[in-house]
């Protein structure tokens, strides 16, 4: 008599199996993790060799040795007073006095420091990135859409990214009624962007070139000289912090948000004539030697 040979039971199948499966587990999970380190590693390679790069430019346009170009773009973000733009065409030069006046205060016999133009104004293609956390991701999201929006308006505007040692994007809108002017901007610390947002009307055009000067010299190593409250750093956010009695400050230094009237008021400058670099900034941007 023959017997029929029983087929394994399913518990011995997957005892059967089950090493397979596991070797295979194994292996995804191997090929998974290698492929994180290599991600990992290309963005760590990336981003040594933007820092390094960032980082020789700056030295390269901080030597002053030559006068740097610096690109304002106006960035229409509704019906603009054409007078306005208008004169901040024409005081873009009183602008680039003043900061050649600066420069001279450190440097007597240095080059002129900045030749700026002024170009647009372009139609907004659309409200300028903002940072949305301050986690890595958050960074990186934020650095690519800041590149397309950049890019964009550099499309509209004709602007040849690479002839500019710099570029401000001053992104203006008509004044808002009963509300104070209006100025915000954020920089590649070191970098060649920097994005301005302002009220743009008559009697605030210095207003918008200071802010769009803190913006450029942001792109050569300066950092802002105010606290967390807004108010003008002692003695780093002092045009003259020597002067006696200290307040009211006869000017604006470049990198905080005015000029210091008291210990907790600061006034916006009502003319480019008030702008000052003091000694910590111009020691940031090559200027002098470093500070101790």
């Amino acid at each position: 008599m023959t017997s029929t040979p029983r087929p394994p039971a399913p518990e011995a199948l997957e005892a059967l199996e089950a090493p397979d499966a596991a070797a295979a587990r194994a292996a995804r999970t191997q090929r998974h993790f290698r492929v994180r380190v290599a991600v990992l590693l290309l963005v760590l390679l990336l981003v040594v060799i933007y820092a390094v790069s960032s980082s020789l430019l700056r030295l390269s346009r901080t030597d002053w040795t030559r006068t740097l170009s610096v690109a304002v773009v106006v960035v229409a973000a509704g019906p603009l007073d054409p007078a306005a733009v208008e004169a901040l065409r024409t005081r873009v030069r009183v602008l680039e006095q003043a900061l050649a006046d600066e420069e001279h205060r450190y440097v007597p016999a240095g080059p002129k420091p900045f030749v700026i133009a002024v170009l647009g104004p372009v139609a907004a293609p659309s409200p300028p990135p903002e940072l949305a956390g301050d986690g890595a991701l958050d960074l990186l999201s934020y650095t690519w859409r800041r590149w397309r929006w950049v890019r964009a308006v550099d499309a509209a505007a004709a602007t040849d990214a690479g002839r500019w040692d710099s570029r401000i994007y001053v992104v203006a809108r008509p004044p808002a009624l009963d509300r104070e002017r209006f100025v915000e901007g954020v920089s590649e610390q070191g970098g060649r962007v920097g994005i301005v947002e302002v009220e743009l009307a008559a009697d605030t055009v210095d207003w918008a070139l200071f802010a769009a000067a803190h913006e450029l010299l942001h792109t050569l190593g300066a950092t802002d000289k105010y606290d967390a409250a807004g108010h003008a750093m002692v003695p780093s956010g002092l045009a003259e912090p020597e002067l006696a009695p200290r307040y009211p400050q006869r000017f604006a230094e470049v990198m905080s948000r005015g000029r210091a009237t008291s210990p907790t008021i600061d006034q916006a400058p009502d003319s480019l004539a008030e702008l000052r670099v003091g000694g910590w900034t111009a020691a940031e941007i090559g200027w002098i030697a470093p500070k101790p």
